[in-house]
């Protein structure tokens, strides 16, 4: 996942609320013909562009599942880097591979704050010594992909 940088440096508290300030930045962007390809593919749902309008100015808005499936399509990102957006701002949880175990055929994603060390992961480290994988080296990877 791209990470989003605030304006004031460091990352983004809002990568979600990002996006979608990114997708109303393309020249010719509305809110009404973003939220024209803002319905979600798994529910049919449609984001209505007032909702889009309080994404956009930090307003408060329902936390809804769907609404997230309905910004990936309006936005043409990926659906499980949108996700991980909305859950890094909405619940001020990452996700990504801390473990450094994922190979190109098994992923392995844990869900945690940002600044945690593998040392504060002792459920996580349990799970693994029930997979008789205890010896397993946990190290923290983080993405950067630079500011933009």
């Amino acid at each position: 996942m791209r990470t989003p940088v605030s304006s004031i440096g460091g990352e983004s508290l809002a990568p979600f609320t990002d996006m979608v300030r990114e997708a109303l930045a393309v020249p010719g962007a509305t809110l009404r013909s973003v939220a024209e390809r803002a319905v979600d593919p798994e529910t049919g749902k449609k984001l209505q562009w007032t909702t889009l309008a309080k994404i956009k100015n930090g307003e408060s808005y329902r936390h809804d599942k769907w609404i997230v499936g309905a910004i990936a399509a309006a936005t043409g990102l990926d659906p499980v880097e949108v996700r991980k957006a909305a859950a890094a701002e909405w619940v001020g949880l990452t996700a990504g591979d801390i473990l450094g175990m994922s190979t190109p055929k098994v992923s392995i994603v844990v869900a945690y704050q940002p600044g945690t060390k593998p040392e504060d992961l002792p459920l996580v480290k349990e799970a693994l010594k029930n997979l008789d994988l205890e010896d397993a080296t946990i190290t923290v990877t983080e993405e950067s992909h630079g500011a933009s």
